[in-house]
């Protein structure tokens, strides 16, 4: 941001040249210094004290323009350097929060270090942001979430720690249940559950040899490309639902037990509000209609559908159940703006 020029002194002068008392231009205009710039530097919290990723940050000085915006960081904080000295007003805001102004003067060539910046829920959303913002702030937490590994191995994608989290685009949906998909990790589990299949003779069909394994996974990695582009990016892109696991973290025991297994059938719409979650449901059936293509004869028809549908929605209840209470504990690299530590 431009800044002002400091006011100039006169020097006594004859015929263009300095007097005794000091020393100048040929002008006989002695400029003074610019005042130094300085640093303005903060950390967002929410109303439980935790850090907050993503806030918008912006940073007004004496009326001038343009303003400057930034994003709080992963650990709350913001910075804003090189700033001009004098009064200046900081407005921080994010989607589902209320607004929060500061104002402070900086002096020359100084930090200034802005007291924690609480942010309280909003009672009452009379404003959604939408467009460019809110897609880069998706994007960043993204980023965050494609850290997430169990015991920094196995992908944990679809897990988010941030309570009011940016809705996915459809794009940023299919990207990423494509990453998901693609995961060296992926692999390897494929091949380890069609190695037990094998061991077990289950869809006996398919026949032991390696013939009978390649069978065994190219159907269950077919499972989990129907499973996921479906149930995950397709379907919530149509009816904008949020194909997340949104952590609690907070609450007591039963009311954290209660949550994870109602978002088995319940889920985030993009609009914020929950709601049935049946774009994960019909997705579930639909994939397991698409399986009968390639299962074995015996092995194929509608009972089955349904029924691995009732112990998919089974076994999502008990993985969210892993994810409230066990899988944070195993995790490195979360965010530190979750509600509350497990």
């Amino acid at each position: 941001m431009a800044q002002s020029q400091p006011p100039v002194s006169s020097l006594g002068t004859e015929g263009g040249q300095p007097n005794a008392s000091g020393t100048g231009s040929a002008n006989g205009v002695q400029q003074s210094d610019q005042p130094s710039p300085g640093d303005i530097t903060g950390t967002v919290l929410d109303q439980t004290g935790a850090v907050v990723a993503g806030a918008h940050v912006t940073l007004v000085i004496d009326g001038q323009s343009p303003d400057r915006e930034v994003l709080s960081g992963s650990d709350g904080q913001f910075s804003f350097a090189n700033v001009s000295p004098g009064t200046f007003q900081l407005s921080v805001s994010l989607t589902g929060f209320a607004t929060k102004k500061f104002s402070g003067t900086l002096t020359p060539g100084n930090y200034f270090f802005v007291p924690p910046i609480a942010l309280s829920v909003a009672t009452e959303v009379t404003e959604v942001r939408v467009g460019l913002p809110t897609v880069e702030l998706a994007e960043v937490q993204i980023k965050d979430q494609e850290k997430q590994r169990v015991l920094g191995i196995v992908p944990n994608f679809y897990v988010s720690y941030v309570p009011h989290a940016a809705p996915l685009t459809p794009k940023q949906k299919f990207e990423l249940a494509w990453k998901t998909t693609i995961d060296p990790v992926t692999f390897v589990i494929i091949g380890g559950t069609a190695g037990i299949q094998q061991a077990e003779n289950t869809f006996s069909g398919y026949g032991q040899g390696a013939q009978g394994y390649g069978k065994r996974y190219g159907a269950n990695f077919a499972d989990n490309i129907t499973g996921t582009f479906l149930g995950d990016a397709l379907l919530p892109s149509l009816f904008k639902q949020d194909p997340r696991y949104f952590y609690k973290g907070t609450g007591t025991v039963r009311s954290r037990i209660l949550y994870a297994i109602s978002m088995s059938i319940i889920c985030k719409g993009d609009n914020g509000h929950w709601q049935l979650y049946y774009s994960g449901i019909m997705g579930g059936l639909a994939s397991g209609g698409i399986s009968n293509l390639y299962y074995p004869p015996k092995d194929r028809g509608a009972g089955l559908v349904f029924e691995n549908e009732i112990f998919g929605i089974g076994g999502s209840a008990a993985a969210n159940l892993i994810q409230e209470f066990l899988v944070p504990k195993l995790t490195p690299n979360l965010p530190k703006n979750r509600g509350s530590k497990p």
